[in-house]
């Protein structure tokens, strides 16, 4: 009776111990949870204990002063080569550090303001698109839209979705902030779904996956122009593919995805939590009127894309400048982007009856712009902060510097490639404009990689990464004032510790994630891109 006993309590024990040790294991993975839950709310909550945004870029403008002030007196300057990009040439040029403080600083602080303001790449491009934006959504157009993409979207795909949407999005240049970021909160809230997991979800996509892309984007020319003058240094008849990349940064679309919704659904979501606020999205179904209306509003869209096709794609096309489509890709995108919402915006207000006449067109405009005022006052002092950082050349100062420390450390082969992307993501919190970093690096670094063997599209190729992955965490990057604002549509209280601890966990996977895969791609040797190889032959 004993051992019938002693077995029956052991076979009841050991589910007991099995259930133990599950419970165990899942405690562990809830406190590892929590450590990275804890770091970013410490994060957050350090970033929101500083002043509002309009505040602290404001602060930041006067540490700019004092900084340039006390390294002007002290004659700092920087000597490199550099890609002109008027003259089209590498030219040496020496810098001095200019001081915001002494007269000639001054006298640019006041005349240069409203200049600063007005001429603030992102203001114009969110307040034109806006006008669009502003019709198709006071139309119904925007919530009608929603309601047929959560209909016809798969749940377990959104996320992947979104996340793909933006990086696919810088085809069109900077179109995916305005509209996209916006859009993948607007789209989360409709599937119930925390709205600022699905605004991080569009910016990681749109800004920390920029380089990657299953198509060409303007990005790729621009860059390979300045690469392939960097590499006449050593080649004078060396060309770099605008297409060079290709391969390696189609490839970055799928793992970027991957990327973004893993931290997207295991990090981001959780830490929110369940949305409690004012914000609410209509999801009763579609009327018989409104499915008619946006019938009638694709129609309109193909139409309207049928014109644009016709005005860009034959060889004389009207919208071409000598052939090409550079001045319509740099300054008129936006303008058509204005476009492309308000046509089918009017027509489909028009059908449904929420459009009258074009009183209603226009106060619907007036009430998208209306909304607007927090970011215009947000923006004036950020316009400032990026102006002064570039009239003071500390940017470029921190980017040479950079640049000559990496150099000086005598590094080769593969740790040399990691460290430079590392370098590449650290003055990409300095230096906002990837070309403008590119046009002061590749110089330096293009010609110094071809002496180890290494081809000027590998090395843009890894400056790409480096300057992706960490353009949501900097302030100095364009468009985070206005993310900071889109934000706080659903968060009055967030900030800019918010925005930074909700972005940085895509950051980081980014930066790491994907030098790991270039390291992968670097021991295939496998071809980075059409007449992109990675190791230089015949040097």
């Amino acid at each position: 009776m004993i051992m019938p006993l002693y077995s029956s309590l052991g076979d009841r024990a050991r589910p007991c111990l099995q259930t133990n040790k599950q419970t165990n294991k899942q405690t562990k993975r809830k406190e590892k949870k929590k450590g990275i839950q804890r770091f970013l709310d410490f994060v957050e909550r350090g970033g929101n204990k500083l002043p509002h945004p309009l505040t602290l870029f404001w602060i930041f403008c006067l540490i700019i002063a004092i900084i340039s002030a006390i390294t002007a007196v002290s004659g700092a300057s920087v000597t490199y080569e550099a890609f002109d990009k008027k003259e089209g040439i590498i030219k040496e040029t020496t810098l001095t550090i200019k001081s915001l403080l002494d007269a000639e600083g001054i006298r640019y602080i006041f005349t240069s303001m409203v200049k600063n303001f007005t001429g603030f790449a992102p203001l114009g491009t969110v307040l034109v698109a806006l006008i669009g934006i502003g019709v198709a959504e006071g139309s119904g157009l925007m919530g009608a839209t929603m309601k047929k993409v959560v209909t016809a979207t798969p749940k377990r795909l959104l996320t992947s979705i979104v996340v793909l949407a933006g990086v696919m999005s810088n085809i069109a240049s900077d179109a995916g902030y305005v509209v996209l970021i916006p859009l993948g909160a607007v789209i989360f809230l409709s599937f119930g779904r925390h709205p600022i997991a699905g605004l991080a979800a569009a910016f990681a996509g749109v800004s920390g996956g920029f380089s990657a892309n299953l198509l060409l984007s303007t990005t790729d020319p621009l860059l390979s122009g300045i690469t392939t003058e960097a590499a006449k240094l050593l080649n004078p008849d060396y060309f770099v593919n605008p297409a060079s990349n290709y391969y390696f940064m189609a490839a970055s679309t799928l793992i970027i995805t991957i990327m973004g919704t893993f931290i997207t659904e295991k990090i981001i979501e959780p830490r929110l939590g369940e949305y409690k606020g004012e914000v609410v999205v209509d999801h009763n179904e579609l009327t018989a009127q409104e499915r008619k209306a946006l019938r009638w509003a694709g129609v309109s869209v193909l139409v309207f894309c049928a014109i644009i096709a016709f005005l860009i794609l034959p060889e004389n096309a009207i919208l071409k400048v000598d052939g090409n489509l550079k001045q319509w890709t740099h300054d008129g995108l936006v303008p058509t982007l204005m476009m492309f919402f308000l046509v089918p915006g009017i027509v489909y207000g028009k059908v449904a009856g929420t459009i009258k006449n074009d009183k209603d067109v226009a106060k619907m405009m007036g009430s998208s712009l209306a909304t607007m005022g927090g970011y215009l006052a947000l923006a004036f002092a950020a316009s400032q902060f990026v102006a002064y950082f570039s009239y003071t050349n500390l940017g470029t100062y921190v980017a040479v510097k950079g640049a000559d420390f990496l150099q000086s450390i005598g590094l080769t082969g593969l740790p040399l490639i990691i460290l430079f992307v590392l370098v590449a993501a650290f003055i990409n919190l300095f230096m906002g404009s990837a070309s403008a970093k590119w046009a002061i690096m590749a110089p330096i670094f293009v010609p110094m990689l071809m002496r180890l063997g290494y081809t000027p599209e590998f090395t843009q190729l890894a400056y790409r990464i480096g300057d992706s992955s960490t353009n949501i965490i900097t302030p100095l990057m364009t468009y985070f004032a206005m993310i900071v604002a889109f934000m706080q549509k659903y968060d009055k209280e967030s900030g800019m510790g918010t925005l930074i601890s909700v972005m940085l966990p895509y950051s980081m996977c980014f930066l790491v994630g994907w030098t790991i895969f270039l390291m992968i791609w670097f021991v295939t040797g496998l071809p980075i891109g059409v007449e992109g190889v990675i190791h230089l032959t015949g040097m």
